[in-house]
């Protein structure tokens, strides 16, 4: 369709590609239900969505492999995301394990891990997170500019009172899964347009049913299949009594004809009747907005015209930021902390309850290099070596410090690296159902990076680097610009004369681990 209307275009312009994004690329084109009905492609189904995301995981994923062959610069997702997770049906899984657990005597077993996993597979958030997680990384890599995402509401804009539903309930809790769907997705893009280095983030959400794509008349298509025709005879009717099946092989005498009729193609949503256009199209009612002004607003927004729709931009402007007020008052409550903290003979560095583990032990580590060495110069000029030994020395002999950090889960690595100090609970590695982890040299490397304070020798030269760059950094600011230009002074860092282990978290939170704010 799209060649014949822009029939000066290349053969390969518009480039046909099909699949399911939200699994791995092997598997895009396996029906759901036959990945679900087989234990090992099940398997996998659950591994890409709740094991640690890693280079691996990415790698294989739909969503890489199609980012990583054609590299665009601008996405633009028209596909309803909200609906192809919802729909998946959690509720329905739920009950079938809870059916399988309620089952006397030989219920449990086979079929119940097979419920249970069926389950998991339809987890609503650990699918969201994982699409866009895998989203993210993949149009980082592939180096796209903007990603444009057409949104729902769940609901086509109406309210819980909404009268179109898919159950007996109103509205069905299937319904509302898809507006939560919907909604996280968005906060989720609310994040990625807040990351520095993901492409320029929008989306327009459309709040009505969107139609149409044409009138005809011919085979009336649910779900990809024609509707069979069926006839029952009074006479051949059903008797209400003791149960009521819902499916029967033999309610109905099939015709070996499918319904045709006109109708009205309104895309993703299907084919509807007159009588269902008209009903869902009264003011008052879901009401519609056509493909076509879609589209123009998506192409405006693109140029980088302003349309007013774009929902992150909405939500930048709603949310509230911080204030002059909080950072004006700042200030005196860092002097009431001082105070306190002079008054009663104890310096507060770290209680493990803000996280991540890592900061905790970033602020120890700075915390023992200023009782040890005082300056950031001082750190800068000494050895690695003779830095570890002194943190080794003080560790060593003051218990009441030892005792603070190791009782709120953060270890202490000794220089052997192969001693540690620890209290019964440990943050990292975080405890996830397995008691006893193996110990090997990449793992110990691992977590002491994430939440151990690491006395070792390499632990050191990573701070003196931190420090030699700070120190750059500083110092290419003339002395004589008073401007605002610049945040991070040598007045910031009191002249380079002490050593402050909150700034110095915040600057390796912000520039070595590129973990800083893009917007105010």
């Amino acid at each position: 369709t799209l060649r014949l209307e822009f029939p000066g275009s290349r053969k390969t312009f518009f480039t046909p590609w099909w699949g399911n994004i939200f699994v791995r690329n092997t598997l895009k084109d396996v029906r759901r239900e036959d990945i679900l009905g087989n234990d090992k492609t099940r398997a996998m189904l659950i591994g890409d969505m709740l094991d640690e995301l890693n280079e691996e995981v990415l790698q294989r994923s739909t969503i890489f492999q199609l980012m990583k062959k054609y590299k665009p610069a601008i996405v633009i997702d028209c596909i309803n995301s909200a609906t192809a997770i919802a729909y998946q049906d959690i509720f329905q899984s739920a009950r079938n394990v809870l059916r399988q657990m309620r089952k006397p005597g030989n219920g449990h077993g086979e079929s119940l891990r097979t419920a249970t996993e069926h389950l998991l597979c339809t987890l609503y958030t650990p699918q969201l997170i994982r699409h866009v997680q895998l989203l993210y990384r993949s149009m980082h890599k592939s180096g796209s500019k903007i990603y444009m995402k057409i949104g729902t509401s769940g609901t086509g804009g109406m309210g819980l009172n909404i009268p179109y539903t898919h159950s007996e309930e109103r509205p069905s809790s299937v319904l509302l899964g898809k507006s939560a769907v919907a909604g996280a997705h968005t906060l989720l893009l609310f994040l990625m347009g807040r990351t520095p280095d993901a492409p320029i983030t929008k989306e327009i959400k459309p709040t009505a049913a969107i139609a149409w794509k044409r009138v005809a008349y011919g085979e009336i298509m649910r779900r990809g299949k024609p509707i069979e025709l069926f006839d029952c005879h009074p006479k051949h009717g059903t008797k209400l009594k003791g149960t009521l099946k819902l499916r029967g092989n033999n309610s109905g005498v099939p015709l070996n004809e499918t319904l045709k009729s006109v109708f009205i193609d309104t895309g993703e949503n299907g084919l509807f009747s007159r009588g269902e256009f008209e009903a869902i199209a009264t003011p008052g009612q879901m009401e519609f907005v056509t493909p076509e002004e879609i589209a123009e607003a998506v192409i405006y927004e693109i140029k980088g015209g302003n349309t007013g729709h774009d929902i992150i931009n909405a939500l930048d402007n709603a949310t509230l930021s911080p204030t002059y007020r909080a950072g004006y008052l700042f200030h005196d409550a860092q002097k009431k902390i001082q105070a306190l903290e002079k008054e009663h003979g104890v310096d507060s560095v770290a209680f493990e309850i803000l996280g991540p583990p890592r900061l905790s032990k970033l602020l120890y580590e700075a915390y023992l290099l200023r009782q040890s060495f005082k300056d950031v110069r001082t750190v800068a000029k000494t050895s690695p070596a003779l830095l570890s030994q002194r943190l080794q020395r003080n560790i060593e002999t003051n218990s009441g410090l030892r005792t603070r950090i190791i009782s709120i889960g953060i270890p202490i690595l000794m220089p052997d690296g192969t001693t540690l100090l620890r209290a019964n609970d440990i943050k990292i590695p975080p405890y996830q159902g397995e008691n006893e982890i193996p110990i090997t040299a990449k793992n110990i490397d691992l977590w002491a990076h994430d939440g151990w304070v690491d006395l070792r020798v390499a632990n050191m030269e990573k701070w003196k680097s931190r420090f030699r760059k700070i120190v750059e950094m500083v110092e290419q600011i003339p002395p004589t610009d008073t401007s605002s230009r610049y945040m991070n002074k040598r007045e910031y860092w009191n002249n380079f004369s002490t050593i402050d282990p909150g700034k110095l978290a915040g600057w390796i939170f912000s520039y070595e681990e590129r973990g800083m704010r893009m917007k105010a």
